[in-house]
């Protein structure tokens, strides 16, 4: 692959996935706390509607939401929106939907005790969300949001059938103009990890700093638990194979 194909087409396809996970990924966001919290509001009429959206949006289909949101949806509302946004107002809804479970299983996970203390200390509902609950709660979601996240990502590579010069896109038409499959499907693999792995690592940062800040400690990797595991071994066992005597 030339560096004109690179420069032109690959670069500035990197560039438009980034921009598609973070606004997607943004959106998904803002969707999933809103409905999530939303499935755990004391009315009855709030959770069946927020439950609603979950379930439309988990059983539809990204891609073909997204062509609706493209070619439907000028025809209903007498405007359009540009490839790009359509885009990002599929993935983000669709995504939402997802994460929105994983809002209130979190939100649900925290214990009765403090929900009740919430109440007794004459908290309004929205303080006690705010003071107690998504302090607590947020940790136990950034893993699962993690792995959402990632999905997203790849996700993001539907957007090629909108002629959005995504790194997917880039790649077809590097394909079309050298007829190197081989080569530039592999190059696109390789990026599509790297920006997965730069996104894991920092979530990963984010699950720490967000546990620390609630006094709990982050779950040890398997190198350390490893490493633990030898040392604690190699202090309980003497050096003929017994015991060591206290």
């Amino acid at each position: 692959m030339t560096a004109g194909l690179w420069e032109h087409w690959v670069l500035p396809g990197i560039w438009i996935t980034i921009q598609l996970t973070i606004y997607s990924a943004a959106l998904a966001a803002v969707v999933a706390f809103g409905i999530g919290m939303a499935r755990t509001h004391r009315l009855r009429t709030v959770r069946f509607l927020a439950g609603f959206y979950t379930e439309v949006f988990r059983g539809t289909s990204s891609l073909v939401l997204m062509f609706w949101i493209f070619f439907v949806l000028p025809q209903l509302a007498g405007w359009a929106l540009v490839p790009m946004w359509a885009a990002v107002l599929a993935l983000g809804l669709s995504y939402g939907a997802y994460g929105a479970e994983i809002v209130r299983g979190a939100l649900n996970a925290v214990t009765p005790a403090q929900r009740e203390a919430g109440v007794a200390l004459s908290f309004t509902p929205w303080q006690r969300m705010r003071l107690i609950l998504l302090p607590q709660a947020v940790p136990e979601m950034i893993p699962p949001f993690s792995n959402l996240l990632i999905e997203l990502l790849k996700g993001t590579a539907l957007v090629s059938l909108l002629g959005i010069g995504d790194v997917s896109f880039a790649a077809y038409l590097v394909r079309l103009a050298t007829t190197e499959s081989a080569q530039i499907y592999s190059i696109t693999l390789v990026i599509y990890f790297v920006i997965a792995f730069v996104l894991t690592r920092g979530m990963r940062a984010l699950e720490r700093k967000a546990k620390a800040g609630i006094g709990q400690r982050p779950e040890p990797g398997p190198g350390l638990v490893r490493r633990l595991g030898v040392r604690r071994t190699s202090k309980e066992v003497g050096p003929m194979g017994g015991g060591v005597s206290s």
